[in-house]
């Protein structure tokens, strides 16, 4: 005879992947696809405004803004994904953004197609993200959210702008 033994997914008193995971997310649009990233990396929502374009940057970095007096680097996330250039629209716009990196925190903006809402995402809405074959590494996917039978890519903004990326903020500028 034998005895079946329950043993519980995580240890009391630690968060799994999952429960560190919840929490409120600004989702947004790029193409036909919703993302979502964490609430409290989001400094503000600007619509579009003049880019000064670096030179000798990758093609997703559109260049620097001037945000009240100072240099705020900006990606097209659009491009970061490989996904198609379109047309802006009264509803694209830039997200401001507080990263971390190892050499500390900054600013940054990334423009999108259109903001949609912000959510409350709780542990049990969000799965790991599938295995692509080992192929695709994507350090910045946090997990997938299911919310009203539809999925929204959570995003780790911080894996996402890597420091050759956001170098572009401590050229010397003109923004005039």
């Amino acid at each position: 005879m034998s005895t079946a033994i329950a043993v519980p997914d995580s240890v009391p008193g630690k968060l799994s992947r999952a429960d560190s995971r919840a929490g409120k997310y600004l989702t947004f649009q790029l193409d036909r696809e919703e993302f979502g990233i964490r609430v409290l990396q989001v400094r503000e929502i600007i619509g579009l405004q003049e880019i000064t374009v670096v030179p000798q940057t990758p093609p997703y970095v559109k260049g620097v803004i001037n945000l009240r007096g100072k240099v705020i680097p900006v990606l097209c996330l659009r491009a970061k994904f490989g996904l198609a250039e379109t047309e802006y629209t009264a509803r694209t716009c830039i997200i401001v953004l507080n990263i971390h990196q190892s050499a500390g925190s900054m600013q940054l903006g990334i423009v999108v197609d259109a903001v949609s809402e912000v959510l409350n995402i709780a542990s049990g809405e969000i799965e790991d993200t599938p295995d692509f074959g080992g192929s695709l590494p994507a350090p910045y996917l946090l997990g997938m959210a299911k919310i009203k039978g539809k999925v929204k890519i959570l995003l780790d903004i911080d894996q996402i702008a890597g420091p050759h990326d956001i170098q572009v903020a401590h050229y010397p500028v003109s923004l005039t």
